[in-house]
């Protein structure tokens, strides 16, 4: 299958390439030429099926053309070698716990396949040094940095707003060190982004180095979050639960993640509506009030991986409603609460239900709480452990977050960063002295 560029002005490619290059030489975001729809007996059987054949199936329908099936199932079962729990916290309220892999965040999915993915192409092409750029507000870089760890011809370098991040996020990706580099950065995570997509369009820098990003600009990267959605529904068919009227709330940042579930929805998923849960960076929600989209410089707030004031994943979502307000509203309403409301909702759910919540969690529970229509049956995305926000959550529950032993290991490494101010020239300058 042929990818082309949101921006219409480069020339269609193929997955390989779209991989390797991350972002289109006219700055557009990549995607399929098409969106194939899985044939309707795949759902009548979902409830019987496990995580990695239902992420095969949906993986084969977009990918198969590009990847034979044998390297693709390795691919996926790789990828998804832990589970991803469907937990039941109201009577019409379930978590999906996508925190269960090596970093305990959703992104393990997508990054560990973009790692296999483009170590597959990279072996075909001979083991060509390949330089993964990824901006980071928390949870990207420790999932990419840990997914490409010890990847051969690959080498990461992971940027990050000084002290926007979780002490733990960061002990993630500043104490891996071999193939990794963690460059923090004096901004924010808009800036972090502003800055790989500006390395990306430097000629100098791509004549001297052969760069891709591993954020979800990434088709590689984005796409596999799809995942979630397909097995969700699974979990929910096969516990006999009704999943007629099945709403997602998603908390929304770069909007990656929504983006892919909208993608799943074209394939056939049978999803009734989507809720994209902003903290107060509420581009988006401001843009499905009014038509208009206005990005600003992102605010800090504790629920810091959706703090991003220009999402990037916007574009996709207008070329897949062919820029058409009202049928994106059609699909996602949204919703924005303050850092006061995050934690009511985090210190009410705790008192009610014994359930902790992580501050992303949190804006998509009250998303539902709020939003959920009788005979809908709502699923919010639970994307990273509580512990991660560990002095955040534990300050608000009054309590304290047992730290899985994986996190504790990383707090006991040593930090190590390449220090930059927010300037391009920089950063070019950096990675041309390598």
């Amino acid at each position: 299958m042929n990818y082309y560029s949101t921006n219409g002005q480069s020339p269609k490619t193929s997955l390989k390439d779209a991989v390797v290059r991350g972002l289109a030489p006219d700055r557009g975001l990549y995607m399929p030429e098409r969106i194939p729809t899985i044939p309707s007996a795949f759902f009548r059987h979902i409830g019987d099926m496990s995580l990695q054949d239902v992420a095969y199936v949906a993986a084969n329908t977009l990918f198969g053309d590009d990847i034979e099936s044998s390297t693709l199932q390795t691919i996926v079962n790789d990828t998804l070698n832990f589970d991803i729990p469907l937990v039941e916290v109201d009577s019409d309220k379930y978590a999906l716990e996508l925190f269960h892999g090596p970093t305990l965040a959703f992104k393990d999915v997508g990054a560990r396949f973009m790692a296999r993915l483009l170590g597959y192409f990279n072996r075909q092409q001979g083991n060509e040094d390949v330089n993964v750029l990824v901006a980071t507000s928390g949870d990207t870089g420790s999932a990419v940095a840990n997914g490409f760890l010890n990847v051969p011809g690959v080498r990461v370098f992971v940027l990050y707003p000084k002290g926007k991040v979780s002490r733990i996020q960061e002990a993630q990706f500043t104490t891996l060190g071999c193939n990794v580099t963690a460059i923090e950065v004096d901004g924010t995570f808009d800036d972090c982004q502003a800055l790989v997509k500006s390395a990306f369009m430097d000629k100098e820098l791509n004549d001297a180095m052969k760069l891709t990003s591993a954020n979800s600009i990434n088709v590689a990267r984005f796409l596999p979050q799809m995942f979630y959605y397909f097995h969700a529904y699974a979990r929910l068919v096969g516990s006999g639960k009704s999943a007629d009227k099945v709403v997602f709330a998603v908390p929304s940042g770069n909007f990656g993640n929504i983006c892919a579930g909208l993608i799943a929805k074209r394939m056939g998923l049978p999803v009734h509506r989507f809720i994209a849960a902003n903290n107060r960076n509420d581009v988006f929600f401001e843009y499905l009030k009014t038509g208009k989209y206005n990005p600003r410089p992102s605010i800090a707030t504790i629920a810091n991986a959706m703090d991003v004031g220009d999402p990037s994943n916007f574009a996709r979502i207008l070329d897949l409603y062919g820029k058409s307000h009202d049928a994106i509203v059609g699909d996602i309403s949204g919703c924005t609460y303050t850092d006061e409301q995050i934690a009511d909702t985090m210190r009410n759910v705790y008192a009610e239900k014994g359930y902790i919540l992580d501050p992303h969690g949190a804006v998509a529970y009250r998303a539902l709480d709020e939003y959920l229509q009788p005979g809908e049956t709502g699923i919010f995305l639970e994307t990273a452990h509580p512990a991660k926000f560990k002095e955040t959550v534990d300050s608000i529950i009054d309590g304290s977050v047992k730290i899985p032993a994986r996190l504790e290991a990383f707090m006991r490494g040593e930090k190590s960063t390449v220090r930059l101010n927010k300037q391009f020239p920089a950063f070019k300058k950096y990675l041309l002295s390598l």
